[in-house]
């Protein structure tokens, strides 16, 4: 019986790993979405600031 116990207790300290690991992935993902959303937003805008200095 502690043997089941012992089982048990390991396969949930596995699936907390595991779930941890999957929310680290998730915020990682994220991140990166949103800084390169933000970067792409500020490279168009660069270019708009571009052509409206440009000389027509």
């Amino acid at each position: 019986m502690t043997d089941e116990k012992q089982g048990s207790e390991q396969a949930r300290a596995a699936a907390a790993k595991y779930e941890k690991w999957k929310e680290n992935g998730v915020l990682l993902r994220a991140f990166f979405y949103i800084a390169g959303t933000h970067l792409f937003a500020g490279f168009v805008w660069l270019l708009f600031m571009l052509g409206e200095h440009a000389e027509k």
